[in-house]
């Protein structure tokens, strides 16, 4: 690991972690679980159940055969009561098969611990597991760790950041499933034949640095470190995770097996720990519930397929009315219109304000005060990207590297006018990428 003298710009946010010291509590199994198969970056699975048919836990019941995707299993037993459309929180359409439980959670007969020997079938299983990145994008796990390079690829990186305010079901993680975490690090560098692992943590965690210390001694691995972060976002953005630990740069579309890096989430190597010891898929996510509208925030592990307004009530309901559900964290999490959506594979957190904590300052003018550019890890110039937005202007944010914008919203955050500058940033790649397909 290359010593860092100089570290990426960032800024300091409100952390909030208001559950970091709550353990994490296992909610009853609903009535009715809806469940989507739309989970992951590319292409979606065609169920293969239908109406009236009995499924078991584990019980595969969506695949296709497509290169960018993963399969998906039912996380109940219960009888399919229908395969319906649903408005996704994204605003797409989306299939969900619908199953009503009868609460007895019997395994499908199927599932049995992986018996592998080779790179290629330790991917092969990773992908029969249903596993995506579980700490954003959703990205198919078994296409990350099978890059066309793998014998230039070396190090290992776990993602275990949690830099978002609000959220700790990582954090909870770390202290409360160690030992599949670091099982989880030497399953992958045993397949993928990589020499070195660090997980990078925010240093505001540091009962979670102590226990995986502790787990790394006890493994007795030496080619495995805990990389204290400083408490500041984005660090756990991709590149900026890439640079603090190793110190190399990482443009953007540039994946990290080109650096000789297989980044992955914490949440997503504790889970392949947890798989080749029980055979069980994706089935199961682990969140925080949080903000001022709820009642009681914790964290929570719920069935795939729960709806949201299930997962509140667990909580206690709401104390007052929600002004704004999110999915994930206040920076990068995405607002939903309605809490009758259900639970997907990358969620890790579902936040509802009310009152102040979900009023949005009224915009006012640029003041050109230089605080969005200083707070942009790539050091990007988010008011000119603005400008040439609003004129439409290609060729000026090509000229500005609007493609190099990871959407982080620090710039957004900052702005003393709370200007939607994170958001314009995203405009502006849609209107580059049109321009360019011209």
């Amino acid at each position: 690991m290359t010593e860092q003298k100089k570290h990426l710009q960032s800024i300091h946010v409100q952390h909030n972690k208001h559950t970091a010291g709550c353990e994490t509590e296992v909610m009853p199994i609903p009535d009715f679980v809806y469940i989507s198969m739309s989970q992951h970056i590319g292409a979606p699975c065609k169920p293969l159940v239908a109406k009236g048919d009995y499924v078991k836990v584990g019980q595969l019941i969506g695949d296709t055969d497509a290169f960018v995707s993963a399969p998906i299993h039912s996380s109940v037993s219960g009888t399919v009561i229908g395969i319906e459309g649903l408005r996704s929180g994204n605003g797409g359409d989306d299939t969900v098969v619908v199953i009503e439980t009868d609460k007895k959670q019997e395994l499908w007969d199927g599932i049995q611990v992986p018996q592998i020997s080779s790179r290629e079938e330790f991917v092969k299983a990773v992908r029969a597991s249903g596993l995506v990145g579980l700490g954003g994008a959703s990205f198919p796990t078994h296409i990350k760790y099978n890059p066309k390079n793998i014998d230039e690829v070396t190090t290992l990186i776990i993602n275990g950041a949690e830099c978002e305010p609000f959220i700790t079901s990582d954090h909870r993680l770390m202290v409360e499933d160690t030992e599949n975490i670091i099982d989880g690090m030497l399953l992958v560098m045993k397949y993928l034949e990589l020499k070195e692992g660090f997980i990078g943590v925010e240093d505001n965690k540091p009962d979670a640095i102590e226990a995986l210390n502790k787990m790394i001694a006890q493994k007795g691995n030496p080619n495995i470190k805990v990389v204290p972060l400083r408490s500041r976002y984005p660090q756990g953005a991709e590149r900026v995770m890439v640079y603090e630990v190793t110190g190399k740069t990482m443009n953007a579309g540039v994946l990290p097996a080109e650096l000789g890096i297989i980044l992955s989430n914490i949440t997503s190597v504790a889970f392949v720990g947890q798989y080749f010891k029980d055979g069980i898929p994706l089935i199961n996510k682990r969140m925080t519930i949080d903000g001022n509208a709820v009642a009681r925030p914790t964290n929570v592990i719920c069935p795939i397929g729960t709806k949201v307004a299930d997962v509140m009530a667990f909580c206690g309901g709401y104390k007052e009315e929600p002004k704004k559900i999110l999915m994930g964290g206040p920076m990068m999490g995405k607002a939903i219109f309605t809490d009758q959506l259900p639970v997907i594979k990358n969620n890790n957190a579902l936040l509802a304000f009310a009152g102040d904590q979900a009023w949005i300052k009224e915009e006012t003018a640029c003041i050109n005060c230089g605080r969005c550019h200083k707070a942009c890890p790539f050091k990007l110039m988010p008011t000119a990207l603005s400008a040439a937005v609003e004129r439409k202007d290609a060729d000026a944010l090509e000229k500005y590297k609007v493609m190099q914008c990871m959407e982080c919203g620090s710039c957004s955050y900052i702005c003393p006018a709370r200007r939607p500058l994170g958001f314009n940033n995203k405009l502006g790649k849609a209107i580059l990428k049109e321009a360019q397909s011209k």
